[in-house]
């Protein structure tokens, strides 16, 4: 297919390197042989408005993936509501005003496959955007992505910017969150395999029934259609990023004891929250493109584990 943008040769910015998608991109614009700008929070806060349209100014990025965010799963999103909200709302306003006021060519706005409502038609399709109530337990964080969007529309509709909003399904992979407090499926029920196998346990805690169903996409496989789409996609409409299936968390976490090691007991606990019953992503517009994810679940969930044993004095756990 017929690139509409070519990466190469332009300023290209990550913000939110040190995030897993974003430690990602970086990865996979250095294979490229492109060595992106990034900041850290102690060069440039990007809820401080004036401190992101300075660095604007001096650096004048061609093009923005805006994968800075506050993130976390069920647990941190039911006791950290406001800084769920205020949080990114303020991040992606700055940069997406700031990247408009600097002319830069391309923005690729990272939302969520929270954004759709709790009961969507499986598998989700773009169109879902706000025709039902979303999910309670994350909708501080959706409602701030769901802005996002209609921000990036906005500056499309209004200037003719050539802003898009990429909706990945669940990621995990290298540099995820292992904080028992805020971590997202994956690398809590990892970390708790882990544990358990070292302590000699028999039996290991599943929140919820155990019975929802969960689509997970390695986050290499995101910055690769990150990529991808910053070069082949110039619509207003969101585009789903996905694999095309998906597990239930019960069978995901007898997949994760395999790849850990651990032979213990599974037990559901049907007093904690499940969440959405199901999210599926329709990933046919970005299939139509040419692109495809890559990585299979259990390699994926493999490669993630030997990263983890590999940096368990650094991990955020």
């Amino acid at each position: 297919m017929t690139k509409l943008y070519k990466l190469a040769g332009k300023r290209i910015y990550v913000a939110g390197h040190r995030g897993m998608v974003g430690a990602a991109l970086v990865r996979q614009l250095r294979k490229l042989g492109m060595e992106p700008l990034t900041t850290s929070r102690d060069e440039v806060d990007l809820r401080n408005q004036a401190d992101v349209r300075h660095w604007f100014e001096v650096h004048k990025p061609d093009v923005v993936f805006l994968a800075a965010a506050t993130v976390g799963g069920i647990l941190a999103n039911a006791t950290r509501p406001a800084e769920f909200i205020y949080d990114n709302l303020v991040i992606e306003t700055n940069v997406i005003d700031a990247a408009h006021r600097n002319d830069t060519e391309r923005v690729i706005f990272l939302g969520s496959s929270c954004i759709y409502p709790k009961h969507a038609p499986q598998p989700i399709s773009e169109d879902s955007l706000l025709t039902g109530p979303l999910e309670p337990t994350n909708q501080w964080y959706a409602i701030a992505k769901i802005a996002g969007v209609k921000l990036a529309q906005a500056y499309r509709e209004q200037y003719g910017r050539h802003y898009i909003s990429v909706m990945p399904t669940n990621l995990y992979g290298r540099g995820d969150n292992f904080n028992l407090e805020g971590a997202h499926v994956i690398p809590a029920l990892m970390r708790k395999a882990h544990e358990a196998k070292l302590a000699g346990s028999d039996k290991l805690s599943v929140w919820g029934t155990g019975q929802v169903r969960r689509e997970f996409l390695l986050v290499d496989d995101l910055a690769d259609a990150l990529v991808f789409l910053a070069e082949h996609y110039d619509a207003p409409e969101p585009i789903n990023v996905g694999v095309g299936s998906d597990i239930t968390i019960k069978d995901l976490a007898t997949l994760i004891c395999d790849v850990v090691g651990f032979k213990g007991e599974l037990a559901t606990d049907p007093t904690k929250p499940d969440g959405t019953p199901r999210k599926l992503m329709d990933v046919s517009r970005i299939n139509s493109l040419g692109w495809h994810a890559q990585t299979s679940l259990d390699v994926g969930l493999r490669d993630t584990y030997d990263w983890y044993l590999q940096n368990l004095g650094k991990v955020r756990s």
